[in-house]
């Protein structure tokens, strides 16, 4: 009996364990911006899951958008969540999928580390820090060896 509940416990996992974060970044912003972007890879080990939420300290709310192209012209929309393939990876990156940090409390600066809270809706929360890149950015710097 003993080690039936031990193995059902191990099935039992939340799917947090499933999924990490790679390359997490964002970018300065001017003094006064109220908004800033969040960028990452999320890669799945295991079944399905989706980020259904975030929140930062740094941020009154945070936001999941998409940009489409609308005739000529792209536009930023709001989506509910964002799927991460079973066994596979999602990549928010500038143009496409990103997380929209609104009302900034303050501005965001080369350098710093910007705490952050994925919400899954299997797995759980992860918590991770963005690296502030410089303001312009499109990739994460590239680690120095």
């Amino acid at each position: 009996m003993r080690r039936s509940l031990i193995l059902l416990s191990f099935l039992a996992l939340p799917a947090w364990a499933q999924v990490n974060v790679e390359k997490p970044w964002t970018r300065a912003t001017p003094p006064g911006a109220k908004v800033g972007a969040g960028f990452m890879q999320l890669r799945n080990a295991g079944a399905a899951d989706r980020v259904v939420g975030a929140s930062s300290p740094v941020a009154g709310r945070v936001e999941m958008h998409v940009t489409i192209r609308d005739g000529d012209v792209m536009r930023m929309r709001e989506v509910k969540g964002f799927e991460v393939p079973a066994h596979g990876t999602f990549e928010l990156k500038p143009g496409s999928a990103h997380l929209m940090l609104m009302d900034l409390k303050r501005p965001l600066k080369k350098g710093e580390k910007v705490p952050l809270t994925l919400k899954l809706e299997k797995g759980g929360e992860l918590k991770l820090e963005l690296t502030v890149e410089e303001m312009g950015a499109r990739q994460p710097a590239q680690p120095r060896h």
